[in-house]
């Protein structure tokens, strides 16, 4: 497992955006790297590889534990730029393969084991210390980038997070009924709040922003007045 990176910048600044589904984490992390000029790291989407493997390996989602040789048969490779990743699974470029609903309730599951936590921790720190990087996911601030240099928490009522997933969804051709994306969104959070390792929770010291009533490009516009105040990428905003 390797990353495909440039040198790390020295003073490299790292800034954290957590939250629960639907709150627009992704969205507002890619659109942020982009008016910043930092990379962005999508772990979601490592997530989504993992889980990927995993079932072409023919393991269940209900799994209780990830038999260690088949994360260590696993080659996962990433090129990280800014506002976009590309992921090599195995050799195969599977960006775009990773984004069907399927893996996305795998990743899921399979995210709450240890195993595959543990698994992609170093890529994560690895990658995002050679680069002045936006990390999106559910365990930033917490558990991988504890040091970040800033630190954001999105929320947004469950209602509006499964309109917004439901327009994703159909957006893409999927025919789904918004009352079960919401449902499938509740039970996510039960899981991530619920799990044992590496819970979602709001980190301490983050920001918190309220993405309910907020356009995407309002979520970007507060993110940035927080940055020009810390002075951290101010040369950008």
């Amino acid at each position: 497992m390797e990353s495909h990176s440039k040198p790390r910048v020295a003073g490299s600044r790292i800034v954290t955006i957590d939250g629960p589904a639907g709150v627009g984490k992704t969205t507002a992390a890619k659109a942020l790297s982009l008016k910043i000029g930092f990379l962005f790291l999508d772990t979601g989407a490592l997530y989504r590889a993992v889980a990927l493997h995993l079932l072409r390996d023919g393991l269940s989602q209900d799994i209780a534990s990830v038999p260690l040789h088949t994360l260590a048969s696993m080659d996962l490779r990433i090129e990280v730029r800014v506002g976009g990743m590309i992921l090599y699974l195995q050799g195969e470029d599977v960006t775009s393969d990773i984004r069907t609903e399927e893996i996305s309730e795998a990743a899921s599951k399979f995210s709450a084991l240890a195993e595959v936590r543990r698994f992609l921790l170093p890529l994560q720190r690895e990658t995002a210390h050679r680069h002045d990087t936006v990390a999106e996911g559910r365990d930033m601030g917490t558990v991988v980038f504890p040091d970040a240099d800033l630190k954001f928490f999105l929320t947004a009522d469950l209602q509006e997070r499964a309109h917004r997933r439901y327009l994703e969804l159909t957006n893409r051709g999927s025919k789904v009924l918004q009352e079960d994306v919401e449902a499938d969104i509740r039970s996510r959070d039960d899981r991530d709040a619920s799990r044992d390792n590496a819970p979602l929770m709001r980190p301490r010291e983050a920001i918190c922003i309220d993405t309910t009533h907020l356009t995407a490009d309002g979520v970007v516009e507060e993110l940035l007045l927080h940055l020009a105040e810390r002075q951290i990428a101010s040369g950008y905003v």
